[in-house]
Parts: C-alpha cells; structure tokens; sequence
C-alpha cells in the first residue's frame, strides 16, 4: 500500500490533511459539536501538526509557520466581511428596507410566489454588479417581512436568497471576488484579463437555472423550521387596543372610512371614533374623518409600531400624559409589560396614574383580557393580567424593570427602527459600495470606514455593532483559509489536478473539462471560493495547454465551478449569513444544495463545449 501512494505522488502530510478535511465534515454534519468549536478545532490541529512536522523548502525554511495558518483571522475578506454586517445592521436599524417589502408586497397581489420571485430576480440582478455580501445583508430582513406576512418560516426563503445572490455574482466580472481572482490569475500568466461581459451569456443561463431550482424545486426540499424570534413574532401576532388622534395635518381629514382604512397594514381593525365626546361605533357608512377624531383600533404591536412613523399624521390620544422629554434618543424600544395582581395600576386609569410621565414612557396599546374597552382607552380601568405595549429608551428600562406594579414579559423587548437616521445611513452605505466599485479604494478600507461611520454618526450605538458581528463568520472562514494554505503548502490541490488528468487519461476535452469543474465545484464546498479559486487557476490553464484547449475556457470554468459553493454553509459566506435567521443546519444545506451544484454540472457540460465549439 505505501509503494501505491508514494507511486501516486501522495505523501503523509496530504493523507494528514486529507483525513482533517473528512473529519472537519463529518463534525459539522453530525453537528453535535458547534460549528465554531469544530472550526477552531482545525485550526488547532494544524498548527501543532505542521509544528512538529513542518513543510520544508530547498533553503530550510518552513513554508507553512503558524502565522501562516493563522492568517485567515486577519484575513481582508474576513474581515471585509465583518465590516459589512456592521453596515447592514446600520441599514438595517434605520427601517428603511420596509419601503421596499411594502412595494413588493403590494405588486404581489396578495400572492407568495409572485412576491418571492420579485424579490430573488431583484436579488440576482443587483448581484451582478455588486457584491453579493451586502445585497444579502440587505435583503434578510425584507425576506423574513414576506415571510412574516405570509405566515410562513423564514426557512423557505433564506436559502433561495444566498443562492440567488451567487449565481447572480456568475454574470459579470465584477460579480464576485471570485472573478476577479481568475482575472487576475490570467493576467499573472501572461493572458489578457476577462473582459467585464466575457461570461455574461453563459452566466445567465445558469444563473437563470439557480434561479428556477430554487423557485419550483428546493422549496419541497427546505425545512419548515421556526426560529425562536419567529416563534414569538407567532405569540405577537395577538391585538392590542390602542387610540390615536388626528392631527391638523394628518392626510386622512377627509377620507372615508371603509373596511380598511389603512391600505398599507389591512390587519389594523377600526373599533370606534370618538368625535367631540360622541362615540361612534361601525358600520361607518358614509364617514368622513376630521381633525381631532379619536380613533379606537385594534392591531398587533408590530402593525401600531409601524402605523405611528407611517406619516399619516396621528398622535397618541389626548389622556396619555406623556413626559416632555421622552423619546427624544433615537435607541428606542418597545416592551409589553403586565400588570401584577398587586398594581396599584389595577382598577385605575392609565391617565390618572401617571404612569407614562413617571417611567419616561409612553404607552402604544392595551391587551385586555378580563374585558371589553368600551370607553376613551385613557379612562379604561385596568386589571390584573393586562399587558400594556410600551415605547421607551434602554435607560428608561431598567426602571421598567424595578417597577412592582408591571412585569417585563422575557423575550418582548424589541429594538424600533431609527427613522431619523435613514438618509445618513443610505449615503454610508453607498459611499461604501460606489467608492469599492469603482475602484476608488479597496472594499476591505470602504467596509471598515462604513462600519465605523455608521457608530460615530450614532446610526447604531458601538454595543448594536459589536452584536452585529458572528462568532461563526469569524471561526469558519478562518478555518477554510488555514486548510487552503495547507493544501497549497503541501501539494494537495496539486495532486488533485494531477488525479483528474491520471483520470480522464485519453478522454475527449469535453470529458476533461467537465470532470474539472465538478473537482472544483466539489472543493469550493469545503475550502473558500476565493482560496479555491486561486489555488486552481493555474492547475487549470496548465491542464489546458496540456491538451491543446484554449486556457480561457479553464478560467472560466473555475468563475462558474468555484461559485457552486451550495453544498455547505461555511464554503460561501452568503450562506454563513443565513444560517442563523433560517434556523438551518449544515445537513440542510447538503440536502439542498447538493443538488443545484449537480444540476449547474450538467448545464455547464452540455452547453460550453457547444458555445466553444468544442
């Protein structure tokens, strides 16, 4: 057996690492380990392996130290990355993406499948010009809103979203990093660079097929699984009883009141107007709303959340007493809080007690229990077991919290949008993208000044940036790169190429360069895109010299091979951005990935050797 390897050109070191690669896999399939342990765990047996058997050069250096291996947490991708999940959560933070989910909610006439496939071509074609990384950001939370309005997980549409993103970064040059990591590998070999339409064509129609497997084919395979925040958005979805007033300049004076009046959020429900201390309950036939009317709803506290920064022009209703400094900080929250069987809150009026002006607060919603409101919402009593839905700031928090007349129900505390920062937001993020686009300065400097602009303009407070970052961003992108130096050092991808020519022997180009990308495709789902990416380019144009095949045609196969990083989570990080929203699991991914990687196989494979004319 040894005389078969060594004839083979396989060493100890490529046995070593080859058997850490399945062992890493198997871990993170079994996941009884966490995924970061796991990653961790890699790293840490390289490092002691190649320290007490290190690689040695012609000149008795070590060309694999452990600084080497450990280069992937300095890394400028990783760390480009990092920088851009702070900037999306700036984005993010100041609630503008809900004007894009309202649109493509209300082009989808009501229907799922029209407001996915809006959303997901949106997502491919914005892809192709910028990098996938931050359009994902961008487009999580506006997926789980269409997910959220559907009633469905966020499971069966996170997913689609990175894949999209990926086949989509396959069309133009600047599409991925990817791509331009070929390009350059060419200019290095002394071809000219990929122009920045050279794939297009090619790269549409399998973008077009990523597309339509993950619109008719991966839903039947994607979990219904429920994340925590999705299993409470479910317990939320219960109506609380709120009461607002219209002001001089509300846009509703005027308008009749039908059976929805507020088209953008038809869940709201009209319960009764108060108008000059008549109360007028429905039908509301032929009623037209004026300044002053006192409006009695019914609504979820994520749909009166929204409806008070809508813009319709509505304020609490007179009877909260609200303390002229509230809300003036834009880290606001909302909290539902019940009311104790000891309150001194019960049988008494929210007016009379001053509740909000003493806790800086001001109340959105009641959600009674023991009874009907059938008076001002001011002057209802209240019981034991109410919840009241609360607007405040995280100082005034803490002295929710020490409050024995209410209780903070675990788990409602939810972050509002900061609606004053939307326009410093979007010039951050796209100074951040147009400067990396064009060229200006690199992503890795345009991300860490986005990141950093976003906090010193108070967008997002320094603790929401640092939540922003992933542990398992961090830990699985590092270990990825620790085993593509690895391979590199030791001749493993080396050898691989090697293999496919032993292989494919005397076969037919089209064999050759089929057999190819599915060696690349395979290895994208275990090391970095970008790693495998560069370490195959010039495998690839050495097997096309060898066999008379322009090396272009290589090149590009690595562009579409080394983007079919579908198979597992921790290969692409669009995928690692998903992962946590969507509640998956690396066996998730293998379900479902595996098979768009095969299907984009046999696309490629029927239809380059004919556009070449192979």
């Amino acid at each position: 057996m040894t005389t078969i390897i060594e004839n083979a050109g396989m060493t100890f070191e490529m046995m070593f690492l080859f058997s850490l690669i399945v062992g890493a896999l198997f871990c993170y399939a079994n996941e009884k380990i966490p995924m970061e342990i796991t990653a961790l765990g890699v790293v840490l047996i390289l490092l002691f392996f190649f320290h007490f058997f290190p690689i040695i050069d012609q000149n008795g250096s070590n060309i694999l130290p452990s600084s080497k291996i450990l280069s992937g947490f300095a890394n400028p991708a990783m760390l480009t990355v990092l920088a851009l999940l702070v900037v999306g959560q700036g984005v993010v933070k100041t609630g503008i993406l809900e004007i894009f989910s309202r649109h493509v909610l209300a082009l989808s006439m009501g229907k799922l499948w029209i407001a996915t496939l809006i959303s997901l071509i949106t997502v491919l074609l914005i892809s192709a010009f910028l990098n996938n990384i931050p359009v994902v950001i961008i487009f999580i939370p506006i997926m789980q809103g269409i997910a959220q309005r559907f009633h469905i997980p966020a499971s069966k549409l996170l997913m689609p979203l990175s894949f999209v993103a990926v086949v989509g970064g396959m069309t133009t040059l600047v599409g991925s990093g990817t791509n331009l990591l070929v390009s350059n590998a060419l200019i290095e070999a002394g071809f000219d660079g990929f122009t920045f339409f050279e794939f297009t064509l090619p790269g549409l129609l399998l973008a077009g097929t990523g597309l339509a497997y993950v619109t008719i084919i991966a839903p039947k395979f994607l979990p219904h699984r429920t994340s925590l925040s999705h299993r409470m958005r479910e317990r939320l979805d219960q109506h609380f009883m709120a009461e607002i007033s219209i002001n001089a300049e509300s846009r509703l004076i005027g308008q009749s009141l039908g059976v929805r009046m507020f088209h953008e959020l038809p869940d709201i429900n009209v319960r009764m107007i108060n108008r000059l201390g008549k109360t007028i309950l429905p039908p509301f036939t032929g009623l037209k709303l004026r300044e002053d009317d006192v409006i009695a709803l019914s609504a979820t506290r994520e749909d009166l959340t929204k409806l008070m920064d809508s813009g319709y022009g509505l304020t609490p209703a007179e009877g909260y007493r609200t303390n002229p400094n509230s809300h003036k900080k834009s880290d606001q929250i909302v909290v539902e809080m019940m009311i104790t069987p000891s309150s001194s809150l019960v049988d008494n009026t929210i007016s009379r007690t001053g509740f909000e002006y003493r806790h800086n607060c001001q109340v959105l919603g009641i959600q009674h229990h023991a009874h009907m409101i059938r008076s001002r919402m001011g002057r209802a009593k209240l019981a034991a077991g109410d919840l009241l839905l609360v607007k405040c700031d995280t100082e005034t928090l803490r002295g929710l919290r020490e409050d024995l007349d209410v209780v903070l129900v675990e788990f409602s505390v939810e972050e509002l949008p900061n609606l004053k920062s939307a326009n410093v937001s979007i010039f951050i993020f796209l100074s951040v993208v147009l400067s990396a686009a064009f060229g200006l300065v690199p992503i890795v400097i345009s991300s860490f000044f986005g990141a950093l602009a976003m906090v010193a303009t108070n967008v997002i407070s320094l603790q929401q940036a640092t939540r922003a970052l992933d542990f398992k961003v961090i830990t699985t992108i590092a270990a990825a790169l620790a085993l593509g130096v690895a391979m590199e050092a030791t001749g493993a991808a080396t050898y691989l190429a090697n293999l496919i020519l032993s292989v494919t022997g005397t076969a037919s180009p089209r064999m050759v360069l089929s057999t190819f990308f599915l060696m690349v495709a395979l290895m994208s789902n275990i090391i970095s895109t970008k790693t495998c990416a560069v370490l195959f380019a010039p495998i690839g144009l050495h097997i096309g010299a060898e066999i008379g095949i322009d090396p272009r045609i290589f090149a590009i196969t690595i562009v579409f091979a080394a983007n079919c990083a579908f198979a597992t989570p921790f290969a692409y990080q669009t995928s690692l951005l998903v992962m946590g929203p969507g509640s998956y699991h690396f066996k998730d991914f293998l379900k479902v990935g595996s098979p768009l990687v095969i299907l984009i196989w046999l696309v490629y494979s029927a239809f380059i050797p004919w556009y070449y004319g192979l």
